[in-house]
Formats: structure tokens, sequence, C-alpha cells
């Protein structure tokens, strides 16, 4: 009796879940988790076209100095996260760079900073699916080693901090208590956030390329300044930040590639 192989059947195909085809993408993808912030990344590009709006899966396509550059959103979660990747890469992507939301645990560490982390400690349910429980989830050097450089040149010019360290992926948002906390902090962990692990996974079981840089939410240590409620203004502003800090990132990578 056959036996269903998703992967065999979804590759070079109309993708299930993000609706999005051959030909749709670009090489290079911004993955934010809120449909709603694919259309900053679009304010980024030129001549920005959406392709697919499905379920949490939004993405567009444009251009930036030139070279092809996509925006998909993945939602919340290392689960719809490692769908975008998947279908993503069945369709041509090869370098993804997740561009979202973290929470900070170091104190030097304020709402709207930038955050490059270079590898996550994996605490989602996804990833272990994948590979065995040792298995760590790297960034990609060269990629994290441009969002770096890109984002202590564009700090200067734009007037933002950037912080290098870290993370963890947990699944549970509202599990992290302040146990939690002091637990992770006892590993140096500078920063949480949902859905890096999966996309650092997928992308290195795949042979292909992932990273990350995300614009700080809040602080843990300083809980007076959270608030759930209201716009948090430092935090729009660092996804701006973030997005810019990507697209420049992207250039100079592509520009090393271009180098005889």
């Amino acid at each position: 009796m056959a036996i269903l192989d998703k992967n065999a059947r979804t590759r070079h195909a109309r993708q299930y879940h993000l609706h999005v085809s051959p030909g749709d993408i670009g090489k290079y993808v911004l993955l934010p988790g809120d449909p709603a912030r694919v259309s900053m990344i679009a304010q980024h590009l030129d001549d920005p076209s959406e392709v697919a709006f499905h379920r949490e899966y939004r993405t567009v396509t444009g251009h930036f100095r030139g070279i092809e550059v996509s925006g998909t959103s993945t939602g919340i979660g290392c689960p719809s996260a490692a769908i975008a990747v998947e279908e993503l890469a069945n369709v041509g992507a090869t370098h993804f760079i997740r561009v979202g939301s973290s929470a900070a645990y170091r104190p030097e560490i304020a709402q709207g900073d930038l955050i490059v982390n270079t590898a996550t400690m994996r605490l989602d349910g996804t990833s272990a699916a994948y590979v065995d429980p040792g298995f760590p989830a790297v960034a990609d050097h060269f990629l994290v080693r441009h969002l770096i450089d890109a984002a202590r040149d564009l700090a200067i010019e734009r007037g933002f901090k950037v912080h290098v360290g870290v993370n963890a992926s947990s699944d549970a948002f509202y599990a992290e208590t302040p146990e939690f906390v002091e637990q992770l902090q006892k590993h140096r962990i500078s920063n949480v956030e949902m859905e890096s692990s999966a996309i650092f996974t997928v992308a290195h079981l795949r042979g292909l390329f992932g990273a990350m840089v995300c614009a700080v939410s809040y602080n843990y240590m300083r809980p007076d300044e959270v608030d759930f409620e209201g716009e948090n203004n430092a935090l729009v502003e660092g996804w701006d930040n973030a997005i810019a800090v990507a697209l420049e990132a992207v250039a100079r990578y592509e520009a090393d590639q271009n180098m005889p």
C-alpha cells in the first residue's frame, strides 16, 4: 500500500498553506509573525506586490536595490513557522531572516532595542519532531555577521541600540513564569521568542540559511514598563529598524556572493 509523502507531493507546486507558487517569491524572505507587518516590509521594497494571503500567511514580493526579496508572515509559534519555511523552500526560497518581537532578560536591554541572535535554546515541540534533543538550533554564520554589521552601522544613523546573544524559543507565552525566566538567566539567555528554533532547524536540515533580528517588546527585569493593552511605540519603531537592518544585510550578503 502506498503512503503519502508530503514533501515529494508539495515540492515545486502551489503550496497548500501559503498559496504561493514557483516564481512568486525571491530567494531571500523576511519572516515577521504578524501579517500586518508584511505591509511594513512592503514599504521598504520597490514595486511590492501581494502574491498570497491565506490563513496567517501573507506574502509580498518586491525588490531592494535590485534584489528580489519577499516577506511572509509566519503566525505565532514554531508549528506555523516551520510550515512557512518548508513551503517557501518548496518554491525556491533559500535564505530566511526572522524580523519579529522578542522579550529581553538582560537588564541593559530596553524596549525598541534590536537583538541579533547567534543561536536559540530549543524549548519548543516542533523542532523536537525534526532533530534529536541535543541538536543545536544555530543561525547561519554569514547572515548573522551581516546582520550584526548592518545593525551597528544603521544604529548610528537611526539612533537605536543593538545587542547580540543566544535566545530561547518557547511554545507557551503564559508559561513564562518568574521561575522560568530565572532558570534561563542562569544560562545567560538574552531573550525569548517563539519561532526561531523551528526556522533555524528546518533551514539547516534543508541545506538552507536562517537568521534573526528582533525588536524588543519589553524586558522582564522592568515589569513596571510592560503594557499589554496600550500601543508600544518603541516596539513599532523597532520593527521598522529590524526590517531595515535585515534588508541592508541581504544587500551586503548578496554583494559578497557576487564577488569574484
